[in-house]
């Protein structure tokens, strides 16, 4: 049997590897799968100073690869994952990239109208404020479809779908989360990279409200315009909690494994 090849998946800020968890098996049977959590996050490394920068994080992920033997593995990331995996594409740490709604892509601070869209900033820390208040009662509530609908709103338009267990680790994911704040407040961005280290795929939700396409997926396509770029209509920021299948299957196309079995 064939060595599968190694596929690390990097999530968002706030969350941590769980929210790959519907995803997982369907890429498993392709590759080996690793799903780290980030620094700062639930279940990853503590930081060793503040304030963390992008920079620090990917740092710490590139630590992690050389930990786990892991040279130019294929990459796929959500937001802040997506961000990370490209900047460690930068480095040559990839063999593939399928960057999903990722972060970074906006005007340098310094420009008028530049930084990280205010917006986006409001959901996540109305998002974080709410998940604090009401940790104590979300557990339970979260098992209606109708509160996991509202409670996701922000990054699924498919919450009701959203397993209730999963839906309570995303909640406790986003309370103990200490590096929110640090990432709203960065100056950092996605530089061009032109030509591209690695084959990059683009996969932009078509309803993020975050980062919406015609704006972020627009200036993304600006800085990597050798990349691949594909959206997904319909779905929400995390597009993983809307349609686990549609995601696997832009992470396979961006690995090539789909392209073997043709």
């Amino acid at each position: 049997m064939t060595a599968r090849s190694p596929l690390v998946l990097l999530h968002g800020v706030t969350m941590s590897g769980l929210v790959w968890r519907e995803v997982l098996p369907l890429l498993a049977e392709h590759h080996d799968v690793r799903t780290p959590t980030t620094m700062g996050h639930r279940g990853g490394r503590v930081p060793g100073r503040v304030p963390v920068t992008i920079t620090d994080l990917v740092d710490d992920c590139e630590r992690w690869l050389d930990q786990e033997g892991l040279d130019a593995p294929h990459l796929a990331g959500n937001s802040l994952g997506g961000w990370m995996a490209l900047e460690l594409a930068r480095r040559g740490r990839a063999a593939s990239v399928c960057a999903i709604s990722p972060g970074g892509f906006w005007p340098p601070a310094t420009s008028e109208g530049g930084g990280r869209p205010p917006s986006a900033a409001r959901v996540l820390r109305r998002s974080a404020e709410l998940a604090r208040r009401t940790r104590h009662v979300s557990p339970l509530a979260l098992q209606l479809p109708v509160v996991r609908q509202r409670a996701l709103a922000g990054v699924a338009t498919r919450g009701s779908r959203v397993p209730a267990d999963l839906a309570v680790e995303i909640t406790r994911d986003l309370v103990a989360c200490t590096v929110l704040e640090d990432a709203l407040a960065t100056t950092e961005h996605v530089a061009e990279m032109d030509p591209l280290p690695c084959p990059v795929r683009l996969v932009w939700a078509g309803e993020d409200r975050l980062f919406p396409p015609h704006r972020n997926g627009r200036r993304a396509q600006e800085l990597l315009p050798a990349a691949e770029y594909v959206e997904l209509p319909g779905l929400g920021h995390v597009p993983m909690l809307d349609d686990p299948a549609a995601v696997a299957e832009q992470v396979l196309t961006s690995t090539g494994a789909l392209a073997s079995e043709a």
